[in-house]
């Protein structure tokens, strides 16, 4: 089976490689469009939308058997989903919030596989609880000015040196990341 990853998020890819399977990268260019209210149900539909893209434009020029993996990933505090900070501000405003408080990370995943001439959906979510320890006004200001929120869901990578300001995680690190890798492998698995 041919694999093909819809994202160009280097962390998906990273994630992706570690099981073992070999994929090419045809990101999404779609515009999304969310049509659902709570975060489970948006990040599966931004997922489907993603891969489906990306299934769509390969099938009318391959032939072969394949599957499309899409994933979205949202930050929630108290059920307001949390973007990437548009500036300076925006990013303290966020980070200041989930200072000394858990929020959630959810990630949506879709996989469209053509076979036998039959096109296959499935799809699934991951939710992750997050908590922050207290955190500075000075260790944010010292974070913001890296520049490393401003491509980030809720303004923080967990992987990155953000991460001395984790508390706890309850649930998949690496759906916080942005792929729940070992759900995703066990639902390639149960679908050979």
């Amino acid at each position: 089976m041919k694999y093909i990853l819809a994202s160009a998020s280097p962390r998906r890819k990273e994630l992706l490689e570690k099981t073992g399977i070999s994929f090419e990268i045809i990101p999404s260019s779609i515009e999304e469009k969310i049509t659902e209210e709570l975060p489970a149900d948006i990040v599966t539909e931004l997922a489907f939308q993603k891969a489906d893209d990306v299934f769509e434009h390969y099938r009318t020029s391959h032939k072969e058997e394949f599957t499309v993996i899409g994933a979205d990933t949202i930050v929630c505090y108290k059920d307001e989903i949390l973007g990437k900070p548009a500036d300076e501000q925006e990013a303290l405003d966020v980070l200041s919030m989930l200072s000394d408080r858990t929020h959630q990370v959810y990630t949506g995943v879709a996989l469209l596989t053509w076979e036998n001439g039959k096109k296959i959906i499935r799809t699934f979510y991951e939710k992750t609880d997050v908590t922050f320890y207290p955190i500075t006004r000075s260790d944010l200001l010292s974070y913001i000015a890296s520049k490393d929120p401003f491509d980030k869901a809720g303004g923080y990578g967990i992987q990155g040196d953000f991460s001395i300001h984790v508390k706890s995680i309850t649930g998949d690190y690496s759906n916080v990341v942005g792929l729940p890798i070992g759900r995703l492998y066990q639902e390639m698995e149960l679908a050979d």
